[in-house]
C-alpha cells in the first residue's frame, strides 16, 4: 500500500545527497521507522509491544555475543564456565542475568502481541504473511529458548534435554535416528552441546533476519489499528515519527525498569533451582520441568495418556503440542469474519477471554507434576484450545452480528476526543490518538 500524501525523505546537506544517491540508507530508515510512514492515529499502547519485542532481541543478541566469549562448550567445563563468568569476569554476573532474564522478557512481550493480534484482527487479510512471519519468529524463538535452557549443563539442562529430545522417538519408523541425529548419540552428551551452543548463537540472527521480512511485509499494508477500519485518506494517519516514536519510548522505559527490577533485585524468580546443580546422568530430579514460557505446550504434550486408533499417547501428545502452534498459520482462513477488531464483536470477545483463562490454565497444569487432577484439567483446557480455532471461531464468523463500526479512523478519533460533527473534522487535525 502506497501513501501519496506521505513525507518524502529530501536530504539538504551535501554529503547527506552524496550518500542517500550511493547507499539510500537513510531514505529506507525515514521510510520505515520515520516521518515518512504514516500509521492509523488511533494507535494506542498496546502497539507497543511490537517494538519491545525488537528491543528485547537486541538485548539478547549483544548479551548473547559477550557470553559467548567466555562460555565453555564442553560438558566437563560449561557448568565451571558459567560460575566463571557470575564471579570472575567483570560485570559478568549482570550479563548473565540479563540474558536470562531477557529470554523470559522476550516471550513476555511476544505472548502479548500473540493476544494483541487475536484481539484486534492483525491476521486477517491484506496482513496474512505479516501474521504467518510472526508465527515463524515465534517457533524461531522456542527452538533458541530450548538450546539455551541446555547450555549452562545443570540438572534442569541436562533432563529438560533428554525429555524433549526423547519425543521425536514417537515419531514411527524415524523418530530414533532422527533423535540420535539430533542429540549427537544414544544420549545428550558433549556432541549435543557443542551442536546446541552453534544452533543457539546462530538463530538468533537467523530471527532478526526474519524480523527484517516481517517489517517489510507490514509496510506494505500498513499498521492495523484498534477499529480495523482500513486508512482511507491522510485524515486517518499521523507520521510515525514523532508521534508514535514518543509513545514507544514511554513504553521502552517502563519495560526497562520492569527488566531492571528483576535483573538486580529477583534474577532466578523465573529460573529453576535445580539448575544451578552440575548435570548427572544417574540422578532423575523428581519433577521435570521446562521453563516457564513453554508449559501451556508443555500441558498439552501431556495431557494425552491413552493410546487411541494404535497411535501411542506419546506420539498423540507430540503431535497436537506442534498442532497447537502450526494452527495458528492458518487462523486467518479459520476465522472468516470481515470485522477485524474485537471490540465490535460482542460474542467472541468473550470467547476471547476464555481463550486467555485457558491458556493461563494450561500455563499453570503444565508447571505442576503429572498427577491428577492437574492431568484432566490440562485435557479439559487443551480440548478447548483446539476447539476455540477449530469450532468457536468459524462458527462465530457466520452467526454473529458485530456492532456498528466508525466510517472512519479519523470519525472514531475525533468522536472521542468530543468533536460535534466528526466526520467534518479537518485532515490535518492533530487529536490525540484514542487509547
Amino acid at each position: 500500500m502506497s501513501f501519496p500524501w506521505a513525507n518524502h525523505y529530501e536530504p539538504k546537506h551535501p554529503l547527506m545527497q552524496w550518500v542517500d544517491q550511493r547507499l539510500p540508507l537513510p531514505r529506507l530508515v525515514y521510510n520505515a521507522v520515520g516521518a515518512g510512514y504514516p500509521v492509523p492515529r488511533n494507535i494506542n499502547y498496546w502497539y507497543n509491544f511490537g517494538v519491545l519485542a525488537g528491543v528485547a532481541l537486541m538485548i539478547q543478541i549483544i548479551t548473547g555475543v559477550v557470553l559467548a566469549m567466555h562460555f565453555s562448550a564442553h560438558v566437563t567445563t560449561a557448568f565451571d564456565s558459567v560460575e566463571h563468568i557470575m564471579r570472575n569476569v567483570n560485570s559478568g554476573w549482570m550479563i548473565r542475568y540479563m540474558h536470562m532474564n531477557g529470554a523470559s522478557f522476550f516471550f513476555i512481550v511476544v505472548y502479548f502481541h500473540i493476544f494483541r493480534g487475536l484481539y484486534y484482527g492483525s491476521y486477517k487479510a491484506p496482513r496474512e504473511v505479516v501474521w504467518m512471519l510472526g508465527v515463524v519468529i515465534f517457533l524461531l524463538m522456542m527452538a533458541t529458548a530450548f538450546m539455551g535452557y541446555v547450555l549452562p549443563w545443570g540438572q534442569m539442562s541436562f533432563w529438560g534435554a533428554q525429555v524433549i529430545t526423547s519425543l521425536f522417538s514417537a515419531i514411527p519408523l524415524v523418530g530414533e535416528t532422527i533423535r540420535t541425529w539430533l542429540v549427537g548419540g544414544f544420549a545428550p552428551d558433549n556432541a549435543t552441546l557443542t551442536r546446541f551452543f552453534s544452533l543457539h548463537y546462530l538463530l538468533p540472527f537467523v530471527i532478526l533476519g526474519v524480523v527484517i521480512l516481517k517489517i517489510w511485509a507490514l509496510h506494505i499494508p500498513g499498521s492495523t489499528n484498534p477499529t480495523g477500519v482500513e486508512v482511507q485518506g491522510p485524515q486517518d494517519t499521523l507520521p510515525f515519527h514523532p508521534y508514535f516514536t514518543a509513545k514507544d519510548f514511554v513504553g521502552i522505559c517502563v519495560y526497562l525498569m520492569l527488566f531492571a527490577i528483576f535483573v538486580f533485585f529477583m534474577p532466578n524468580a523465573m529460573g529453576h533451582p535445580d539448575n544451578y546443580i552440575p548435570a548427572n546422568p544417574l540422578s532423575t530430579p523428581s519433577h521435570i520441568v521446562p521453563e516457564w514460557y513453554f508449559w501451556p505446550f508443555y500441558a498439552i504434550l501431556r495431557a494425552f495418556t491413552i493410546n487411541f486408533l494404535w497411535i501411542p499417547a506419546k506420539l498423540w501428545g507430540v503431535i497436537a503440542m506442534f498442532a497447537s502452534i502450526l494452527l495458528l498459520f492458518f487462523l486467518p482462513w479459520l476465522d472468516s469474519s470481515r470485522v477485524k477488531s474485537t471490540a465490535y464483536r460482542p460474542m467472541y470477545k468473550i470467547w476471547f477471554w476464555v481463550l486467555v483463562v485457558d491458556v493461563l490454565i494450561l500455563a499453570y497444569c503444565g508447571g505442576a507434576p503429572a498427577e491428577e487432577p492437574y492431568v484432566r484439567i490440562s485435557q479439559i483446557a487443551a480440548a478447548y484450545y483446539f476447539a476455540h480455532f477449530l469450532i468457536v471461531l468459524p462458527i462465530l464468523s457466520f452467526i454473529e452480528k458485530p456492532l456498528p463500526m466508525p466510517n472512519s479512523i479519523a470519525e472514531s478519533v475525533f468522536a472521542k476526543a468530543g468533536h460535534k460533527d466528526a466526520a467534518a473534522a479537518p485532515a490535518g487535525a492533530a487529536a490525540a490518538p484514542a487509547e
